[in-house]
């Protein structure tokens, strides 16, 4: 699909015929629909174990009833832990002092409680920042404070120095501990590479350049060299401690400006290869990341950065083995013009396109611009699997077996059971329900006849009324935990 192509059908979908149109599609089956939980807001500090418990499930409870099937949760803002870390002290946007335990483990808290609810959690880190403003006090067991020579200040802010292999050995501890010691579905990582780049002023690696320079000519290949260095560290890391863990970075939306390179976008505004040192599609290209999720908050129109040129862009320029997500910002989509459904239609007439993920998420717990409503009642009205990364194409799970109807105090309950397989890989971790009025309608492609996704073994079913009892069909197939669904079994059932 070309730019042009797609530019026109977004400023189509803002008719009012054409979104009838949208509305009455059937959503997709297989769909990536996450949300950021940003902590580095300070909306969750100086809570109680008690409190905060209590608004994560608010949280949780609310993504689940509007479909949404990953988290993106930041365990790590400032080179600190939302969780038990023997490297890094406890953040400070917990209790309000970095280094204070809170009692509890709230990366802990949030795996559990969104399996529970058959959500993925993606354990969000910034991999070099430190400190947003050099006011913020450090815990004295920091590493910043017991090994400065590690790091660099620029913009008020202090990040770890990327040139050094030191920083890249400490960050993949700090990951590989969090992918072992927690059940997390993936390691995701923002934007915030090298530092933005602040007017006036120089970043502090010219001696760092000369010394380590390692035969580059120009300072900007050399430290996109180094980002280059972490990002497949990181890659290597995973591979070797836990592979069943995804890898997913969300870059700022703009690779290149087309004046700056031929393959670049039709955009004037920062670039991530030029700006922040990342080279993006170097990184999917070479087969690191299992997805990218680009963060495309501009408008559909906007004159510097039009979001149907760069959803084009992205779906052109990012190769079928890595998935591809859509970054959304709730407020802008629905500030002035209401153009949520111009976006969502785009992404999903653009085939290439796996999911979206929606900042933040007080946005949409707000209701922000009618933003939720519309994902459930339009958008989200049935349940999605999430896509599966390439490389865990092809496997499949153990098929639930020995399924019965019980009649219970809460009416019939449909039972099933999971053979205990040795490979803990294709052990289920949730189950996919769907319901048929006859066999020969049996379909598993179209999410209509899905009526659950659910962790548990079990689903209550929907009797009939007026006194006739009704032949229905049920199936259920297994999901494992990198989403590949096992072959059916089928129950008839009458009620």
């Amino acid at each position: 699909m070309t730019h042009g192509f797609l530019r026109k059908l977004l400023l189509i979908a803002a008719t009012a015929a054409c979104t009838a149109i949208a509305a009455a599609q059937t959503p997709p089956k297989r769909e990536l629909r996450g949300v950021w939980m940003p902590t580095v807001t300070g909306e969750y500090m100086g809570r109680g174990e008690k409190e905060m418990k209590a608004k994560l499930t608010r949280e949780l409870d609310t993504m689940a009833r509007l479909g949404i099937n990953a988290v993106f949760f930041q365990v790590r803002p400032e080179a600190d832990a939302w969780y038990e870390s023997r490297f890094e002290p406890w953040s400070r946007f917990i209790t309000g002092t970095q280094g204070r335990d809170p009692g509890w483990d709230p990366l802990e808290f949030m795996v559990d409680e969104c399996h529970k609810r058959c959500i993925e959690l993606h354990a969000w880190i910034n991999p070099y920042r430190v400190r947003t403003s050099q006011a913020t006090r450090l815990d004295r067991r920091h590493i910043a404070n017991r090994h400065p020579g590690m790091f660099m200040d620029y913009g008020g802010q202090t990040f770890f120095n990327p040139a050094l292999s030191e920083s890249r050995e400490f960050i993949c501890n700090v990951v590989k501990d969090i992918a072992t010691r927690y059940d997390i579905d993936a390691i995701h990582m923002d934007d915030y590479f090298y530092p933005y780049p602040k007017a006036g002023e120089q970043l502090p690696d010219y001696y760092d350049f000369k010394e380590r320079g390692r035969g580059f000519a120009d300072i900007g290949d050399w430290r996109r060299d180094n980002v280059n260095k972490l990002v497949k560290q990181i890659r290597d890391t995973i591979d070797s401690a836990a592979p069943w863990v995804q890898l997913g970075i969300s870059p700022f939306g703009i690779y290149r400006n087309e004046a700056s390179d031929p393959r670049g976008s039709k955009t004037r505004g920062l670039q991530n290869y030029d700006d922040l040192y990342a080279d993006i599609l170097l990184w999917v290209e070479q087969g690191w990341l299992d997805y990218v999720a680009p963060q495309l908050y501009w408008e559909v129109g906007h004159p510097a950065a039009d979001y149907g040129e760069l959803l084009g862009w992205w779906s052109d320029n990012v190769p079928e083995g890595c998935l591809l997500y859509i970054g959304q910002d709730v407020a802008r989509s629905v500030r002035g013009e209401n153009q949520q459904r111009d976006k969502l239609d785009g992404l999903r007439a653009e085939g290439r396109v796996d999911g979206y993920c929606l900042y933040p998420v007080k946005e949409v717990m707000a209701n922000t611009g009618g933003y939720a409503d519309v994902l459930a009642a339009d958008y989200n009205a049935t349940p999605a699997l999430p896509p599966v990364a390439r490389r865990f194409e092809g496997m499949r799970p153990a098929k639930p077996r020995k399924a019965r109807v019980i009649d219970t105090s809460d009416g019939k309950v449909l039972f099933w059971r999971t053979k205990k397989v040795k490979d803990c890989f294709k052990q289920p971790v949730k189950y996919c329900v769907y319901r048929f009025d006859r066999k020969k309608d049996i379909n598993l492609g179209s999410p209509l006849a899905i009526v659950a996704v659910t962790s548990d073994t079990h689903v209550r079913l929907e009797e009939g009324t007026g006194g006739r009892r009704k032949k229905q069909f049920y199936v259920i197939t297994a999901i494992d935990r990198f989403n590949n669904e096992s072959a059916r079994m089928v129950k008839k059932v009458k009620l």
